[in-house]
């Protein structure tokens, strides 16, 4: 972990977040409009200013995103008022598209304290600043392996998502959302998290625990057919596994070639692979429909309830029952994320010139029913 002696301390715990999102060239649209909506939403409920946030670019210049279109940043760095958080939305061919001073950039918003953090493949800007040194981080799956090979201080996760008290990343898509229903969970309570996800019709909050799936195809690459093969024989034959006699005779290999390929490639067993399957389909089952244990031990291809119950307690350390309560097993003591106050912009020069993007939208948001709908204690 780098140590930074001239490190400015972290804030207190204040009441409003200002939340910088710097573009890089070529960045993907939905994983900004997904980190960002939710504090707008988280605005519109509560009927307060819980969260401003701004776009960035260097010297304010408009970006492109990978879809072709262009967003003009509110800010340049030089005039961006003092954040909280910097968050970097990342995109296509991120180890092309940024460049050193938005490296040097980073680094300086770090001695001053700021927190962090990157969305779809930010993460790997972050790491080439040297900020993400012993710190966990996720980032979309497409750029996990040059992540790990060029940053081996790196803790690099298949979490889709990870929250620290200084860093915050998550994968592509839309899980910038959940990250961000995740952050005002933690600093504002989960029922405006759970009202916000009804706003957008999101059937549930994911969660740290949650991880994302990476194809087999982009691991192995076209090197090793017949156990793509093999793994999509297994994704599709969840409910009657197939044993790995019959396995190894539909790809026309024998059993002990079979059981070097998974060792080889996968690191287990192919039996303890198709088990891994079975039960992480259980537990996407049990988070997500109302199906009792006994159907979705059935559904993923176990005999008996209490050999389903043991199989899953040990491999994902609960319950089938603790995770239809929703029990988590989040790790202990870890605080919130860092907020700046009010007085901090108020005593802040430019952050009094600087438009607030997030009171016009509030403003506009004062005649929808939903304004205001959700009582912060």
């Amino acid at each position: 972990m780098i140590q930074n002696n001239n490190k400015a301390p972290a804030k207190e715990l204040g009441s409003i977040r200002r939340i910088g999102f710097m573009l890089i060239n070529n960045f993907t649209m939905i994983s900004l409009a997904a980190a960002i909506e939710p504090l707008r939403m988280a605005n519109q409920l509560s009927g307060k200013e819980l969260y401003d946030w701004f776009t960035l670019s260097e010297k304010g210049e408009p970006v492109s995103a990978s879809d072709g279109l262009k967003i003009t940043p509110d800010f340049s760095f030089a005039d961006a008022s003092k954040l909280d958080v910097v968050i970097v939305v990342g995109g296509v061919n991120i180890t092309r598209n940024y460049n050193q001073q938005e490296i040097r950039w980073l680094q300086s918003q770090d001695r001053k304290g700021v927190s962090l953090g990157g969305v779809c493949t930010g993460a790997y800007v972050l790491a080439v600043a040297g900020l993400l040194d012993g710190h966990e981080c996720s980032a979309h799956w497409e750029c996990q392996a040059s992540l790990h090979e060029a940053f081996p201080k790196v803790i690099n996760t298949n979490r889709l998502f990870n929250i620290s008290p200084q860093r915050l990343t998550s994968s592509g898509g839309i899980v910038p959302m959940d990250m961000m229903l995740g952050l005002i969970r933690q600093q504002h309570g989960g029922e405006l998290a759970a009202a916000i996800s009804e706003m957008f019709i999101c059937d549930r909050i994911r969660t740290e625990q949650d991880y994302q799936r990476v194809p087999l195809r982009h691991t192995l690459g076209t090197t090793q057919p017949k156990l793509i093969d093999l793994v999509a024989l297994m994704e599709n034959n969840l409910e009657e596994p197939i044993n790995l006699d019959e396995l190894a005779n539909y790809v026309d290999i024998s059993r002990r070639q079979l059981e070097r390929l998974f060792q080889k490639h996968l690191g287990c067993s192919p039996s303890r692979y198709y088990l891994k399957l079975r039960l992480m389909r259980a537990r996407q089952l049990l988070r997500q429909t109302s199906m009792s244990i006994i159907e979705v031990a059935a559904a993923c291809g176990f005999v008996s309830t209490p050999h389903f119950s043991k199989c899953y307690r040990a491999y994902l350390g609960m319950p089938p029952r603790d995770e239809r309560r929703g029990v988590q097993s989040h790790r202990a003591g870890e605080p919130a994320l860092i907020m700046g106050t009010q007085a901090d912009a108020a005593n802040d020069p430019a952050a009094q010139r600087n438009k607030q993007v997030s009171s016009e939208a509030l403003s506009k948001a004062q005649f929808e029913p939903s304004y205001g709908s959700v009582a912060l204690s």
